[in-house]
């Protein structure tokens, strides 16, 4: 291991590597965009080979879901779209509406030829912002499990607007990865890995083979992978790890149209990045707290509370609090700032916005006196705390 203890020796790489694979029983392959198309839109051929791929694991005695891309692409190719229309959000939206089935026809044809039977999933941020729902998809996946379906996810486009959307698929895999439990989360892309710089400008950048942990230093390398998806894709494709790796899961990142890439990670081939699940596991609630719910406000904290969250493991009280930002209900998340300004926790509120003004700076004992009623003394109870 390196001197800031992120990268690991090619020699516990290889061995750490397959010791995760072996013991991997739960998969999410994530596929994106990138992979599946061409310029004439869907490749068929690269479905055909994620559809033996996908089998090939199913077949070793594995549970295995696959979060897949190319709904707006499929629908490109199924339509031809004058020069002089502007492609907005309602157009994808169509154009999803056009490709999901086409795409959803490939695979089904593509898994039949292996003999596997597989489902579509389509889901919105709010399936899963609502912790009812959020446990129902979870039910829904194991049941296809055990009906040895292959569940084939994607965001439904169609109706998803910016407050319903995940951002990308590399979330929404990595949250499914965390919903079940998965023991393992591979993102297929179009790079071939991590390197610690830009091997096009830098003849002394390497690959990465093998991360311990996603740090600062880590994310900002994702600036050195050249991609058609850009800069951003990979950032979220390492955030995406992170988000996993908290809930005890290992992430691979690397080239999915390489033939039969699944079998030569199983069989400990060193492609690719792969990162190491965290030490400490955040539990599954806290996970949801923390990755899925969208903050509706900002609790701007003074030191004094930083500390007693961060080191201590304290609930947050009303005294620690300088200011709030946002209008949030009783139950809603929200996130707490440092004064630097960085964001070190989210949490489920017990007081409304009006009320969270009213009793900031003052100790719990005054809550009942400036509200007229005292429900909690904690503004955030520490088993609805999460430090980010």
């Amino acid at each position: 291991m390196n001197e800031n203890n992120t990268e690991i020796s090619l020699e516990d790489g290889l061995f750490l590597r397959q010791t995760y694979f072996d013991k991997a029983k739960r998969i999410v392959v994530k596929v994106g965009s990138a992979v599946l198309t061409d310029e004439k839109g869907i490749d068929t051929n690269i479905i055909q080979n994620i559809a033996r791929e996908l089998s090939f694991l199913k077949k070793s005695g594995r549970e295995v879901i696959l979060v897949s891309s190319g709904a707006v692409a499929a629908g490109k190719r199924k339509i031809t779209i004058p020069d002089n229309v502007e492609i907005g959000i309602e157009e994808k939206q169509a154009l999803a509406a056009i490709g999901q089935p086409v795409l959803m026809q490939s695979y089904e044809a593509a898994f039949e030829e292996c003999g596997q039977v597989v489902a579509q999933v389509l889901l919105t941020h709010s399936d899963l912002a609502n912790r009812k729902r959020y446990l129902c998809v979870r039910n829904t996946i194991l049941a296809l499990f055990r009906f040895d379906a292959i569940p084939i996810l994607n965001e439904n486009d169609t109706v998803a607007v910016d407050e319903l959307r995940f951002g990308d698929n590399d979330t929404l895999a990595a949250l499914i990865a965390n919903l079940i439990e998965a023991d393992m989360f591979i993102c297929l892309t179009d790079v071939v890995g991590l390197y610690t710089g830009n091997p096009q400008t830098d003849s002394d950048a390497r690959q990465l083979y093998t991360v311990a942990a996603v740090t600062k230093e880590i994310e900002s390398m994702a600036g050195n992978v050249k991609s058609a998806l850009g800069t951003g894709g990979m950032r979220s494709k390492i955030r995406a790890a992170k988000m996993v790796s908290s809930g005890g899961g290992s992430s691979f990142i690397g080239p999915g149209r390489n033939p039969q890439i699944l079998q030569q990670l199983f069989s400990g081939e060193m492609v690719g990045t792969f990162f190491l699940p965290a030490q400490d596991k955040i539990k599954p609630r806290k996970q949801w707290i923390a990755h899925v719910l969208h903050p509706r406000g900002f609790l701007m904290l003074d030191a004094g509370a930083c500390r007693a969250i961060s080191a201590n493991g304290c609930s947050l009280l009303p005294s620690g609090i300088q200011e709030i930002r946002g209008d949030f209900g009783v139950g809603d998340a929200v996130h707490c700032i440092d004064p630097d300004g960085k964001v070190i926790a989210a949490g489920l509120i017990n007081y409304c916005s009006s009320d969270v003004a009213k009793i900031k700076q003052h100790r719990s004992d005054e809550i009942s006196n400036l509200l007229g009623t005292k429900d909690y003394d904690e503004v955030i109870h520490r088993d609805n705390l999460v430090l980010l």
